[in-house]
């Protein structure tokens, strides 16, 4: 079953007049009708389109579009979109640290908190404009035919390699970083926006904790720590094909802790204690959805359940940010012999099979569960702090709840947005010390 619904569609319908200038000038433009997937088509809506404008990413497909009208060959067209997709998480991440070119500000008569006023550049903490630049490029990718030739396979094959670039995946690296031979090494991971059909206006906090921590190095009791980032897609099949542990599978050995991290409960940070194997069938971001046992390699040694290694004693009971942080015991499971899902506060019962873990059934459980399992494959259970860090929900300011008339950001949105990102920085920080003292004791 494929993971995208394909509908075909006029390439340039309904887009703003930049983009639709963009497009005009580009590849892609000159196909009719182009099979666009579900989470490609909602960058057509006011919403997105005001996002990108917003943020001066705006440009990024035609760019891309116009480097690709003058590739000659298949192994020039994936330069091209590897060159283009690291430059794309390059901005992004150089946008949430402050750096850069000068934040797009422009005073329009536009709705700022629905009651008009004027119109400003996003805050620089705004992980959305990577978002949506990201499918306008898979966009022109998708309906670029070159002279020479693409076949399906050539084509998803630069489809994957703009994913990964343009996520950080392959950007992780630890070597050069000026902390000297005592640096530590974190590596966190973030998600897409989800439920975009709900409210196509939302941010993924751990989107934008990646982007702002993404490089840095923070102060611990144990010296300097450098964090490394990546994000990840909200995409069943991607999963399936193995994008966590094509990403991890060479970094875990390396680092001293990591932390998955994706938007969770209201009002509260999580530390997951355990991880269930199991997808509970909710629709992703192409409004496809996955039951079932989660797919790995080596099925016949795949655990039910698999744990966090984090210190989550010492993360919940220290003070990292105004919102509170519990360690979340709780699963669902089917008990041995039995055929009904029962809830467990306290954890699995030995020989339950899984039904939700600590993070539910969805894909914040999947990478916990792919990352934890990993971890332990590689015999780095015991040796490795890791696991799964659920953040608050972020939501919009009183007001601004409307998705059909409220504006795409307000200060109270952006205040938790940052309030977020500062407490997962002090998790990771409180982690690192609490894991060096149990090591060293």
């Amino acid at each position: 079953m494929p993971i995208r619904v394909r509908l075909a569609m006029p390439v340039v319908l309904g887009l703003s007049a930049g983009l639709v200038a963009g497009l005009v000038a580009s590849p892609a433009a000159a196909t009719s009708a182009v099979a666009f997937t579900v989470e490609e088509r909602r960058l057509d809506r006011a919403a997105p389109q005001e996002i990108l404008r917003r943020s001066g990413f705006d440009s990024v497909a035609a760019e891309l579009a116009r480097a690709l009208g003058g590739a000659r060959s298949y192994a020039q067209a994936e330069r091209i979109v590897v060159r283009e997709g690291a430059r794309l998480w390059t901005r992004a991440v150089e946008r949430a640290q402050g750096r850069g070119p000068v934040e797009y500000e422009k005073r329009e008569a536009l709705p700022w908190t629905g009651g008009g006023g004027r119109r400003v550049g996003l805050s620089r903490d705004d992980d959305r404009p990577l978002y949506w630049a990201r499918l306008g490029m898979t966009r022109e990718v998708r309906g670029w035919e070159p002279r020479f030739g693409l076949s399906d396979r050539q084509r998803a094959a630069l489809l994957g390699a703009l994913e990964r670039a343009s996520r950080g995946q392959d950007d992780i690296r630890y070597s050069g970083s000026g902390g000297g031979k005592g640096l530590k090494r974190v590596l966190v991971t973030g998600f897409d926006p989800f439920t975009l059909d709900r409210d196509v206006r939302i941010s993924n906090p751990s989107g934008a904790t990646a982007l702002a921590l993404d490089g840095t190095v923070i102060q611990t009791a144990d010296g300097p720590a450098r964090i490394e980032t990546a994000v990840f897609p909200v995409r069943w099949q991607d999963f399936t094909d193995g994008t966590v542990e094509r990403t991890l599978r060479r970094q875990l050995p390396h680092v001293d802790l990591f932390a998955t991290v994706s938007q969770g409960r209201v009002g509260r940070f999580d530390i997951e204690r355990t991880n269930g194997a199991w997808r509970g069938g909710f629709a992703d971001n192409d409004n496809v959805g996955r039951t079932g046992t989660i797919p790995v390699t080596g099925p016949a040694s795949q655990p039910q359940w698999t744990s966090t290694t984090l210190p989550y004693e010492a993360i919940v009971g220290a003070s990292t940010g105004r919102f509170p942080v519990y360690d979340n015991t709780s699963v669902t499971e089917i008990p041995a012999g039995g055929t009904a899902a029962v809830v467990r506060p306290q954890g699995p019962t030995p020989g339950s099979t899984a039904r939700a873990g600590g993070g539910g059934d969805y894909l914040s459980n999947e990478i916990a569960y792919r990352a934890t399992l990993l971890r332990d494959r590689l015999g780095l259970h015991d040796t490795l702090p890791g696991g799964h860090v659920h953040t608050p929900v972020l939501q919009f300011g009183a007001g601004n709840t409307d998705p059909a008339t409220g504006a795409v950001t307000d200060p109270e949105f952006v205040r938790n947005r940052l309030d977020i990102i500062a407490q997962v920085r002090a998790i990771v920080t409180v982690a690192l010390d609490a894991s060096a003292t149990e090591s060293a004791a």
